[in-house]
């Protein structure tokens, strides 16, 4: 048989031989032991090279001979010709390494295994950890190497290369699948963890482990922070990392967090983090944030730690987790809408005196855990007016949002002060009873209204209103109660008056507003002004501003003139008008004082509210 149809059968082989290998490790064993069979050496190796640490690693060998021998499976490059093969592209020969002095690595060896010829050919493939390699044969006697030798070898060379890439891409396959289907099996725990009821903490961890990253969960409706694990554990272990969450810097991170969401629509954020008990050594370190949210309101916010993005699978995991998290906090959101509806419900139907049976509504309260039989008192929560701060087509919207806000933040408050409580969600506010067991004095109370006050005006814009009852007992006192406080917010609102209030800090306000309910009150102020109220809505005079400011400046016409902007005369004329049309006359002490006290309650009844209960 020629010799050339020989080298290529001998090809041949070769390729049959490492075609079937699937196998990476399995490839370089048949690679070494058909190209040192076919190409008539004794023995060989595949080779990594080990730039970054000076090295070459021995991956696989094979060799004739069976007898045991001492081998060299790491060699120094300075003693070794294959970085010369990967530096030129070139193979290197040397055609007897006994008598080479360029080698002494090589000429050691070959003197301990025997062999004589060398032939170091760079490999276009690289290992599992992608490191360049080289094919090394030998013979243990000395051999002239032709032209043909080197194709030969070149080509059995550059099958193994081929064969190597296509091991690479289906080991990279099976990896993708093998992570597709991990990722795959994640989604459905992470679902099957929603669906059986799991806790936030419960889904926080596993997601950590999952993605390989610290993440965090912050439950803005329950005011909660739920940790996988440290995102710095050389300065915070974890139990450090749950104090500092639950801290002032913790309750700091919420808000940023909220902020970044929704005013700067943030996908990332700096936290700086300074551990517990230290004044220096603060940390940063960047997180991805993303919004939870439920029927577009924003409930929560996922943070992935780590400056790094995340891969493809790593995202599309974290978009399946976003979902159980929102799933799991929607569950949050229904609970707290239907308890907040029948509590609202109720609550009304009391303070309006819908009920008939005393003792049912009482049976109704205590299964909401609230003992209305029970000694306690109401502190009502008025919210500024939302639709001040934008359209007012957002306004119904914002108000749903700042009940979830607003109910969780002063349960929170409430929960650090120990002061127990039952909130109640009402229309533009919250009202929260607070049961008298002896448990709270008043000056816990006082700093639980003024820490609500700075708390809400953060997320509110402004400070609400704050008013405190006193003590009431049973049904009724409690509607009569709602009653006065609610006189109290009309008077506060009238007069710009917001924070914590109390009944001597508004004076006599709210008695007369009390009684200015009644009907004798009623006939007296339609009696003494009522024709020039009337007068006044259907033509747009001014007569009942010009009535009172003449009756604030002491019924002096000049200083009157002047607060108004008109001249005296003009004046004049209008007070004389106003006695002419309709009998109205001050120039007697009693008449001014019932012209005044007219106008006064005119304004408490009618001014300055919003339209009913807050």
């Amino acid at each position: 048989m020629p010799e050339h149809h020989q080298r290529l059968m001998a090809l041949r082989h070769v390729a049959s031989q490492i075609s079937n290998d699937e196998d990476i490790e399995a490839l370089f064993r048949d690679l070494v032991r058909g190209a040192v069979q076919q190409g008539g050496w004794d023995l060989g190796s595949v080779m990594s090279i080990d730039l970054a640490h000076g090295y070459g690693l021995v991956i696989t060998r094979f060799e004739t001979s069976m007898l045991p021998q001492h081998v060299e499976d790491r060699w120094e490059l300075a003693t070794s010709p294959s970085l010369i093969a990967l530096q030129t592209n070139e193979p290197v020969y040397i055609r007897d390494a006994l008598e080479s002095t360029q080698f002494p690595g090589y000429r050691r060896e070959a003197h301990e295994r025997g062999y004589r010829t060398v032939l170091v050919l760079p490999m276009a493939s690289r290992d599992t950890e992608g490191r360049p390699m080289v094919l090394t044969v030998a013979s243990r006697t000395v051999r002239d190497v032709g032209e043909d030798d080197l194709t030969f070898m070149s080509t059995v060379v550059h099958l193994g290369a081929i064969a190597v890439e296509r091991a690479h891409r289906q080991r990279a396959q099976a990896m993708a699948h093998e992570r597709l289907q991990r990722t795959l099996e994640a989604q459905r725990a992470l679902l099957a963890d929603v669906l059986a009821g799991g806790s936030l903490d419960q889904l926080t961890t596993s997601l950590g482990e999952l993605i390989g990253r610290p993440v965090l969960v912050i439950d803005f409706l329950a005011n909660q922070w739920h940790a996988s694990s440290s995102p710095v554990p050389a300065q915070m272990d974890a139990a450090a990392w749950t104090r500092w969450l639950s801290g002032a810097q913790g309750r700091e991170l919420g808000g940023t967090v909220r902020d970044a969401l929704q005013r700067y629509r943030q996908t990332r954020l700096d936290v700086p983090l300074l551990p517990p008990g230290r004044q220096s050594g603060q940390a940063t370190v960047s997180a991805a944030i993303e919004p939870l949210t439920v029927d577009d309101d924003l409930v929560g916010a996922l943070l992935t730690f780590g400056a790094d993005a995340l891969s493809d699978l790593q995202q599309l995991l974290l978009e399946s987790a976003r979902f159980a998290l929102s799933v799991q906090l929607m569950r949050s959101v229904v609970r707290f809408r239907f308890e907040t509806r029948t509590l609202t419900e109720l609550f009304f139907e009391i303070v309006e005196r819908r009920w008939r049976d005393e003792d049912d509504v009482l049976g109704r309260a205590r299964r909401l855990g609230v003992a209305l039989d029970a000694p306690l008192r109401m502190m009502v929560v008025d919210y500024p007016d939302q639709r001040a701060r934008g359209d007012a087509a957002d306004a119904g919207r914002a108000a749903g949002h700042l009940s979830l806000e607003s109910h969780s933040t002063v349960e929170l408050l409430a929960r650090q002060l120990n002061v127990p409580m039952h909130i109640v969600t009402v229309g533009g506010g919250l009202v929260c009873l607070v049961p008298q067991d002896g448990s709270t004095d008043d000056a816990a109370l006082a700093r639980l209204a003024r820490r609500m006050s700075d708390a809400l005006a953060r997320s509110l814009g402004r400070e609400p209103i704050v008013v405190m009852s006193d003590v009431c007992e049973g049904l009724e006192p409690l509607a009569r109660e709602w009653e006065r406080c609610w006189r109290m917010i009309r008077v506060a609102r009238k007069f710009g008056r917001s924070g914590p209030l109390d009944m001597p800090g508004l004076g006599p306000l709210p008695m007369l507003m009390g009684a200015a309910d009644s009907s004798d009150v009623h006939g007296f102020v339609d009696g003494t002004i009522g024709k020039l109220v009337e007068h006044d809505r259907q033509s747009g005079s001014p007569y009942l501003e010009t009535l009172a400011e003449y009756l604030r400046s002491g019924c002096r016409s000049q200083p009157c003139a002047d607060a108004m902007g008109l001249h005296v005369t003009t004046l004049r004329y209008r007070l004389a008008r106003i006695q002419e049309l309709f009998g109205i006359d001050v120039e007697t002490p009693e008449r001014r004082f019932a012209a005044e006290l007219a106008i006064h309650l005119h304004t408490l009844t009618n001014g300055g509210a919003r339209g009913g209960h807050p």
